[in-house]
């Protein structure tokens, strides 16, 4: 179905909206009108069937093309929460526990006081590895060993386990090179979810953007107004944001890999499972959905969903990150509901990216506008 708004400009928003669930359409289309988006799609599933499934504005604001049932993408940190579904595999067939120290599984990490990090402070961004010392390229990136040696080499900035500060990019690095060490293939966090999680699921949704994906499949991003960024943020957030030597700026602004490409509009074959991920809404919501609904289909193990939906467990000094405003708990790779991140209740977990947010779905209809979904874990 298709339903034709009247604003200044031509809207068109496709897909469906079951009963119970106009007010997700209203919202969806409210948030291309209104508040100018672009192109967006929106989907949720409950009791692991979709009972939203939209999409509509345009995907590419320079030639105006639509944007159509299979765009993909890129949701940038919403990639962490797929990538946190591989170490919950990992942990479900028996390769690894959360509370064991990083070390135990791979050696060469026990230096420059890092001997005592368990997978769990790993996860939750306390191990203080939240930016490198050392520059790497996009060279280094492509070549996993090269890299695991730069990441085993780094020292932390604090005593791991005494705080916390979002591990923009680095966290990704560190759960690839983690679970190459488990896995009995040795294969990248992006090989092991393309083949054990998006193959079986059948998920348009690649942490390693193939050069096979056409152009017209991708929606390219739109840069933000300046000012608005500004004004959308704190001072203080923003002041850490250009300061070069600032814990912010180090860990996000002059990260390692760039995002898009002016011929192939995204990265083609670069491996950043913290933030390059590529794919459709329907196939974020379906992911979560086999996690909410028991994860029969993956031979996920109910003492690892419990894990997942239990609290998070909070670093000596307290929430409050390093460099982001509010207090904001992680578990096991994913977010946390909290009183400055609210979404879903005590048993929830997902992971926001900019623009974008997911969560483990629920049993029960989500609340919420479709550009900031909010649901539950099971219990």
């Amino acid at each position: 179905m298709a339903w034709r708004t009247r604003p200044s400009r031509p809207i068109s928003v496709f897909g469906y909206a079951r009963k119970g669930f106009e007010s997700v359409r209203d919202a969806f289309v409210e948030n291309l009108v209104r508040r100018h988006e672009l192109g967006a799609a929106c989907c949720v599933y409950q009791d692991g069937e979709p009972v939203v499934d939209l999409w509509g504005g345009v995907r590419d604001a320079a030639t105006g093309a639509p944007w159509a049932r299979d765009t993909m993408v890129l949701v940038f940190s919403t990639t962490k929460g797929l990538a946190a579904m591989t170490l919950a595999l990992a942990h479900s067939r028996g390769w690894l526990d959360f509370d064991e120290r990083v070390s135990a599984y791979w050696p060469e990490f026990a230096q420059r006081g890092k001997e005592q990090v368990t997978v769990r402070q790993l996860l939750a961004h306390q191990a203080g590895l939240f930016a490198l010392d050392r520059p790497i390229g996009r060279n280094t990136v492509r070549d996993p060993d090269r890299l695991a040696t730069v990441l085993a080499a780094q020292a932390p900035a604090w005593e791991p386990g005494s705080r916390q500060a979002y591990h923009a990019l680095t966290l990704g690095f560190y759960q690839s090179a983690l679970l190459r060490r488990v896995d009995p293939e040795r294969r990248t966090l992006g090989r092991f979810f393309h083949e054990e999680i998006a193959g079986p699921l059948g998920l348009d949704f690649y942490i390693r953007l193939p050069g096979t994906v056409p152009n017209v499949r991708l929606a390219r991003i739109q840069r933000p107004n300046p000012l608005k960024v500004m004004l959308s943020v704190s001072p203080g957030l923003m002041l850490r944001a250009l300061n070069p030597r600032s814990s912010l700026f180090r860990s996000m602004v002059s990260a390692p890999g760039l995002t898009t490409h002016r011929e192939r509009v995204y990265t083609r074959d670069l491996e950043v499972p913290a933030a390059l991920g590529v794919g459709t809404a329907r196939s974020i919501a379906k992911a979560y959905s086999v996690f909410a609904t028991g994860g029969r289909q993956l031979g996920l193990g109910p003492d690892t969903l419990a894990e997942l939906a239990a609290p998070a467990v909070p670093p000596h000094n307290g929430l409050r990150h390093e460099y982001l405003d509010g207090e904001i708990p992680h578990s096991l790779g994913f977010m946390k509901s909290s009183a400055a991140w609210s979404f879903g209740g005590p048993g929830a977990y997902g992971t926001a990216g900019i623009g974008v947010r997911s969560a483990s779905p629920t049993r029960r209809p989500a609340s919420g506008t479709p550009t900031s979904p909010t649901a539950w874990a099971p219990r």
